[in-house]
């Protein structure tokens, strides 16, 4: 293969066509290939011989990357001083179901200022978990359903 000393570009430039004659070859888009219009029209012949994967969504979505709700203690304070998350009774029990506000996670920061609080929620970090057993509360961990 012969390797050229300048670019093809350089050569017949201000002659209309440059060489490639007077019927408009090498000039539009269907002179470059690749994906185009005409594919589900005039094209179709060949898109049924060579394009199998042509249409459709191709890749692979990581499952890991599902967003998680979290709330944090200094969140659930001011949610329940609010009156956006009630407190429940049961038994004498305070209890709080995060799972049926939309949470799946509780995180440690801020602090609570609700002695004996039983929240229910899917996951925890350790720390929330050791703040709320410090004023008397627990954290009751759901399956994940």
């Amino acid at each position: 293969m012969v390797v050229r000393k300048e670019k093809k570009s350089r050569k017949m430039r201000g002659y209309r066509t440059m060489g490639w004659g007077s019927k408009g070859q090498h000039r539009n888009r269907g002179a470059k290939g690749g994906r185009q219009v005409g594919m589900h029209k005039h094209k179709w012949s060949w898109l049924v011989k060579y394009g199998k994967d042509w249409y459709g969504k191709h890749g692979f979505v990581n499952p890991t990357s599902v967003k998680i709700s979290a709330i944090s203690l200094r969140d659930l304070q001011t949610s329940i001083e609010n009156g956006s998350i009630k407190i429940d009774e049961k038994d004498g029990k305070k209890i709080v179901d995060l799972t049926k506000y939309g949470f799946d996670k509780l995180l440690g920061s801020g602090n609570l200022n609700i002695s004996g609080l039983n929240i229910i929620v899917r996951h925890a970090t350790e720390k929330a978990k050791q703040k709320l057993e410090k004023i008397g509360g627990q954290v009751i961990l759901t399956p994940n359903s």
